[in-house]
């Protein structure tokens, strides 16, 4: 008789299950046990740090930071918990905080020390401390033999010596077996090239490199946006807020590489702005519409009482996240622009600052840069990046028309041309007074972790306008029609704007 011994295993318990889970993709799963162990014990250690690292996992840093806060005061000492605290600092620019954390989880003997040493050195490059990246390096230790631990050693020599650097980033873009660390160095590589004038390299290294991006459905992030268009093309404010507005909520709506960096980094610099980054606020308020079948046709439907949770998880996790003492958020996401009927219906009274430079620039700067393979899936290549634009400079000058929303529009290039001008005019939309700081965003100490860090620590300048200029062989006429748009809105805005 054959005895059935699966039946005898001992069950799995709730940490290695989360543990399982997250390491096969399920951080939603993992969030789910988490959530069961603190239902049953609010002093549950694995289920705070079960929370933090699986909405950690799924992009929710204000939700990692806020299950941190409890799994730390829990286990102050635990170099998991410490690791990740580490990590949230990090996305949240509490730099000094970060850096703290991780050199005493690296110097540790933990399993952790390797992870956070890594860390370390990303934390210094972006902060821009190349010095102290490179003493970090230059001590060694059993981290530097970590095969990410290549792309911090390449920026380094790359600093020195730019051709060594960028030979040895191809090289790891060519033979590294981990696809993001793969995809990072490739793209770091085509921004030295770039740099370097030598433009078909640069643009012929990112074509190679977006070949590996998965197929993307396009048509799938299209239609509601269509949608969302003939409702709102039919002029008729379809959105009465059924909440009380809010206070204190301003976001920047535009496309990627469309100056919304420098945007926040200007008025970060003002004492009463909390910039709080590209915050997943938007997203997950956008999720929940979808989960209840509420976007785009039926956001007037929605109860108030999901209104008003929705605006409550929003706010909380803004408020968190902003500069202490300061009166307005400022949210750099790059979502807003696909959900503004959404953000009207959940949070109205919020502040819009639309921000658009020429398409093509935007275009060929996003092509050229790292985006998520996945969840940007579309940048990678200039036809469906053409084909989103297009949508968006029609789309979003109209909702913010048709639903009333207090807004700016800012161009790029003119905004470049008169910071001033037009960060006192930004300013006065929020009712705050002029401040001279504002106009020296490299001078902002909050460390910024998006594409734009290299450009915002100088001064404010003209060097990336006409930048797909050397890129023209790529370029054909299906462009010309977007480009006129710009101009036109540009000549709209100047007029606006003349003193």
């Amino acid at each position: 008789m054959r005895r059935d011994f699966s039946a005898m295993a001992p069950p799995e318990s709730p940490l290695a299950r989360m543990e399982r889970l997250l390491g096969i993709g399920d951080a939603a799963g993992a969030l789910r046990i988490a959530d069961q162990l603190i239902a049953q014990s609010k002093r549950s250690f694995p289920g705070w740090l079960g929370r933090s690292c699986a909405n950690l996992n799924l992009g929710r840093i204000a939700d990692a930071d806020a299950a941190l806060d409890v799994a730390l005061r829990l286990s102050p000492a635990d170099p998991q918990a410490n690791l990740l605290q580490g990590m949230v600092d990090q996305r949240l620019g509490r730099i000094e905080s970060a850096i703290d954390r991780l050199r005493r989880v690296a110097a540790s003997r933990t399993p952790q020390a390797v992870e956070a040493a890594v860390t370390l050195a990303e934390v210094y490059w972006y902060a821009h401390r190349r010095e102290e990246l490179s003493n970090f390096i230059a001590a060694g230790g059993v981290w530097t033999k970590d095969p990410r631990a290549a792309l911090s050693i390449a920026r380094v020599r790359a600093t020195n010596d730019p051709e060594g650097g960028l030979s040895e980033l191809i090289a790891i873009s060519e033979r590294e077996r981990n696809p993001v660390l793969r995809r990072v160095a490739g793209f770091e590589a085509v921004a030295m090239l770039d740099k370097g004038g030598r433009y078909r390299e640069a643009f012929d290294l990112a074509t190679e490199l977006h070949r590996d991006t998965p197929p993307f459905d396009l048509e799938g992030m299209l239609i509601p946006l269509r949608e969302q268009q003939v409702m709102v093309e039919k002029g008729t404010n379809w959105i009465t807020p059924r909440v009380d507005p809010v206070a204190g909520v301003s976001m920047v709506v535009g496309l990627p590489r469309s100056g919304t960096t420098l945007l926040e980094q200007m008025l970060d610099r003002h004492p009463a702005i909390g910039g709080i980054g590209e915050y997943d606020g938007v997203e997950i308020l956008g999720g929940e519409l979808v989960s209840l079948g509420a976007w785009p046709r039926r956001i007037g439907m929605v109860p108030r009482d999901t209104l008003l949770a929705l605006q409550h998880r929003y706010l909380e996790g803004a408020n968190r996240l902003k500069r202490a003492g300061t009166v307005w958020s400022f949210d750099k996401n790059l979502l807003a622009w696909r959900w503004l009927p959404a953000i009207a219906a959940v949070l109205p009274g919020a502040v819009y600052f639309h921000v658009a430079r020429d398409p093509r620039d935007a275009a060929i700067s996003t092509f050229l840069s790292y985006f998520h393979p996945v969840h940007c899936g579309w940048t990678a290549s200039l036809s469906s990046l053409r084909r989103v634009a297009e949508l968006e400079r029609v789309l979003v000058p109209r909702a913010l028309e048709v639903l009333k929303l207090s807004h700016e529009s800012i161009v790029y290039e003119d905004l470049v041309a008169d910071p001033a001008g037009h960060a006192q005019q930004c300013l006065h939309r929020l009712a705050l007074p002029m401040d001279v700081n504002v106009v020296s965003p490299e001078r902002n100490t909050r460390a910024v972790f998006t594409l734009s860090h290299e450009q915002v620590r100088r001064p404010i300048n003209s060097a990336s306008i006409g930048r797909w200029r050397n890129y023209e062989f790529a370029f054909d006429g299906s462009w010309d029609a977007l480009a006129g748009i710009h101009h036109a809105r540009r000549q709209s805005a100047s007029a606006r704007y003349r003193p």
